[in-house]
């Protein structure tokens, strides 16, 4: 038996036993697996389903051209179709999806546009406008619109719900899974309640986006809309897609927490799957009370982790954004990430005038002072700001006339308690002394990050 091309191999994927990641769970917990997939995301199945149904009513016609904005998944399904069946296509992504994600893209053949993320979805610059726009501008073009094409939905009602229906043998107690276009939820939902409306289907939602707020008060907070890092969940649009009556309840996800565990999964479960399954993993966690231990309860896995060894898998990745749990005790390791870059410092006799030039030049907001006795004054922006009102020329006075108190200095094996109780509203930094007349500077921002 063989299949006639790669499209006949989407769906039927695995559900999978979770034992490590899920133990505090008094539940069977069951992932299904949707990486299966030749395109390694849940989006191969709705990507068929709505070229098939755009074929068919004849909005999509032979050698034409499909675009759509995407997380980078969808696009993925839509690539291999476009492969098979002829299409062009253009796939609108935003700049905070991972450059894996960009690069499969282009590898099986679409033709990539990046836009801002962090603008609102009636910006001309966005990813949603632009779509819109080069459908317009593209002849015998379709847009997609995966948001509000109910195919999307559809393909999950007719393909995802009856198998995980089956593969539980109808014994499924409640359905867990992130919401971004809101298809797979829906869709998912609607079959699962039909069988058995007693089954609960919960979303996974993240700080940034309305679904949670939307569906507890009806009320579309604005306040509630801002960047975010993870990928594949969230909006700060209501997508038709997503049938809130269908959904008893969602839960949110911090950033950080969706990151360690996407790794978890990994190191734990042997299971390489992308950010939005961290989330979803997180987010039962949060809702462990809610299950029983005769309960069976299914997460969805979106994607493939390849999408994402550049940032949730890459240690300094994890890192820059404060993800990765270290144990920070010394002065020495919280500069370890600057401490090869040169201490910038001023003399007493210079002026104001270059201190401040050197604060823009190295993007610092403090400077110690030395004279040839060593160090002994400090210079902060907030005080020079303060100065700068009281007497315009400030600029063109000798540093020493202006200057602070010196820094308190440490050894490099000072702890982080020790250095937290040196650095007050009057004193924003602290030098550690690295031996051979060398030091360096630790500041306010330093132990911040350190402990957040």
């Amino acid at each position: 038996m063989y299949f006639q091309n790669i499209l006949e191999t989407i769906g039927n994927t695995p559900l999978v036993k979770l034992n490590k990641v899920t133990s505090e769970v008094d539940a069977l917990v069951l992932a299904k697996v949707e990486t299966f997939n030749p395109g390694n995301s849940v989006k191969d199945r709705m990507a068929v389903k709505m070229v098939d149904d755009a074929e068919a009513s004849g909005v999509l016609k032979p050698g034409g051209t499909i675009i759509e904005g995407t997380s980078g998944n969808t696009g993925m399904g839509l690539a291999l179709v476009a492969l098979i069946r002829g299409y062009k296509l253009i796939c609108v992504i935003s700049d905070k999806q991972s450059k894996e994600k960009m690069d499969i893209l282009r590898a099986v053949g679409a033709e990539v546009v990046v836009c801002p993320t962090n603008v609102e979805p009636e910006d001309e610059r966005s990813y949603y406008s632009v779509s819109k726009r080069l459908a317009k501008e593209t002849p015998n073009s379709w847009y997609v619109n995966q948001y509000d094409n109910p195919s999307n939905a559809i393909a999950h009602y007719e393909q995802t719900g009856p198998e995980i229906w089956e593969q539980t043998e109808g014994e499924i107690t409640h359905f867990v899974v992130g919401v971004g276009t809101g298809g797979t939820i829906s869709g998912v939902g609607k079959y699962l309640k039909e069988k058995n409306p007693n089954i609960k289907i919960w979303g996974i939602d993240t700080y940034g986006s309305v679904f949670k707020k939307y569906h507890e008060t009806g009320e579309f907070d604005e306040n509630e809309i801002y960047p975010y890092i993870t990928e594949g969940i969230g909006e700060d649009i209501l997508p038709k897609n997503v049938d809130f009556d269908i959904i008893d309840g969602f839960t949110k996800v911090t950033d950080k927490d969706a990151a360690v565990y996407t790794r978890m999964i990994a190191k734990e479960e042997g299971i390489l799957v992308g950010n939005s399954a961290g989330s979803a993993i997180k987010g039962l966690l949060q809702l462990k009370d809610h299950f029983k231990p005769n309960d069976v309860v299914v997460v969805l896995f979106h994607d493939h982790g390849s999408r994402y060894i550049g940032k949730m898998f890459n240690d300094d990745w994890m890192r820059d954004r404060g993800f990765l749990d270290e144990d920070i005790k010394l002065a020495v390791q919280l500069i370890k990430d600057h401490i090869d870059k040169p201490l910038i410092s001023a003399k007493t006799e210079e002026l104001v005038a270059h201190a401040i030039e050197r604060m823009k030049k190295y993007k610092i907001s403090q400077i110690p002072v030395e004279d040839i006795n060593g160090f002994v004054g400090s210079l902060d922006e907030s005080d020079l700001f303060r100065l700068y009102f009281n007497d315009k020329d400030i600029a063109d006075k000798p540093i020493k006339d202006v200057m602070n108190k010196p820094f308190p200095i440490v050894k490099s094996n000072a702890t982080i308690e020790e250095i937290s109780k040196l650095i007050n509203k009057e004193n924003n930094a602290v030098l550690v002394d690295l031996g051979d007349g060398k030091h360096h500077i630790i500041t306010k921002h330093d132990v911040i990050s350190a402990i957040s």
